[in-house]
C-alpha cells in the first residue's frame, strides 16, 4: 500500500487530489490533513462512504502547516501509524492568502508551511518517494515583474533556504510599502504572488538537497475554491464566466507529478501537467517550457 499525505484536504483542491488518487490507485491509502479534525473527519467519511475499502485508506491527521507543535504532532502520528512502512508521497496542498495584505500570515503558510511538512516529514518517505508542491502561476506571473537581479534569485538552482528564509524577513519588514518593494526589484510587493515564487524556489532547493526524491511544483490554474471564490465574487461574475475549473481538474497536475514520469525534479508544471517557466505564464496548451 503506497501512503501519501496531502495536506489541506479537507476541502477544493486538496480534497480533489485525495478523491483521486483513492480513485486511480487502487494500491494507495491517504492520510487526509485538517487543520480542523472536525471538517476532516467529515471530509474522510465522504470518501470512505465512496469505497468499499475506504475504513482502510482514508486516515485524518491534524495539522496546521502554520505551526511547528501542530506539524510535529502530525508527524509523529503519521509515523506511528505506518509502522515500518513509508510513505510514498507528500502533497503540500495548503495554502491561503489569494486577495489577503497580511503578508506574514501568507509567507508562513503558503512558504514556511512547506518547509515545516517536509522538514517533519521527509524522514519518513521512502527512497524515490514524490514531493509535490501545489503553488501557482501567481508566482511565476510575480516573477516577471521583478528586476532581472531578482528573477535570478528566485529561480537560481542553487538557491538556499537560509537566503529564502533571508529574503522573506525582509519582505515582512517593509510589508505595505509598495514603493519599498518596488525599489528592491520586487514588484508590487503581492504577498500571494511573493509567497508562491519564494513556495517555487524552495522546491529548487529542496530537489538539489533530497536527490533520492522527486520533488516538484505545480499550479493547479483558475479552479473554483472557497478563496478564489470569495476573492472574484466581488467582481459579480460566476465562476463559469470567469473561466474557473473544478476542483476535480486542478487535481491533473499533482496526479501527474505523484504517478507519473516527470523531467526529474526542480521543475514547475502548469495545470495541464506541462513543464513551465518559473518567471513568466505559460499558457495551458502551449508548447511546454524546455529550458534548465
Amino acid at each position: 500500500m503506497r501512503r501519501i499525505l496531502v495536506t489541506g484536504a479537507n476541502k477544493g483542491i486538496g480534497f480533489a487530489i485525495a478523491e483521486r488518487i483513492l480513485e486511480e490507485a487502487e494500491d494507495t491509502s491517504v492520510f487526509l490533513g485538517s487543520r480542523d479534525p472536525d471538517r476532516g473527519e467529515a471530509a474522510a467519511e465522504r470518501l470512505r462512504q465512496a469505497w468499499a475499502d475506504g475504513n482502510d485508506r482514508v486516515q485524518v491527521v491534524e495539522v496546521d502547516v502554520a505551526s511547528d507543535e501542530s506539524v510535529d504532532r502530525a508527524a509523529h502520528k503519521v509515523r506511528d501509524a505506518c509502522g515500518s512502512d513509508q510513505l510514498y508521497g507528500i502533497v503540500n496542498n495548503a495554502g491561503i492568502g489569494l486577495g489577503s495584505n497580511n503578508l506574514r500570515s501568507v509567507l508562513n503558510v503558503n512558504a514556511r508551511g512547506i518547509q515545516r511538512i517536509c522538514s517533519a516529514f521527509i524522514p519518513l518517505l521512502a527512497d524515490g518517494g514524490r514531493i509535490v508542491n501545489v503553488t501557482s502561476a501567481a508566482g511565476p506571473n510575480f516573477v516577471s515583474t521583478c528586476s532581472p537581479e531578482q528573477r535570478a534569485f528566485l529561480t537560481r538552482p542553487d538557491v538556499t533556504w537560509s537566503e529564502i528564509d533571508a529574503m522573506m524577513n525582509e519582505c515582512v519588514a517593509i510589508a505595505g510599502d509598495t514603493e519599498a518593494f518596488s525599489s528592491r526589484g520586487l514588484g508590487d510587493g503581492s504577498p500571494y504572488g511573493l509567497s508562491k515564487a519564494l513556495a517555487n524556489a524552495y522546491t529548487l532547493h529542496l530537489a538539489r538537497e533530497c536527490p533520492q526524491f522527486i520533488i516538484n511544483a505545480c499550479t493547479p490554474g483558475f479552479i473554483a475554491t472557497d478563496m478564489t471564490l470569495q476573492h472574484e465574487g466581488r467582481r459579480g461574475k460566476t465562476p463559469e464566466e470567469m473561466g474557473m475549473k473544478q476542483p476535480r481538474e486542478g487535481a491533473k497536475s499533482a496526479m501527474f507529478l505523484l504517478f507519473g514520469e516527470p523531467e526529474g525534479s526542480g521543475h514547475y508544471y502548469g495545470s495541464d501537467a506541462k513543464r513551465s517557466p518559473l518567471d513568466r505564464y505559460r499558457a495551458p496548451g502551449t508548447p511546454p517550457y524546455t529550458g534548465d
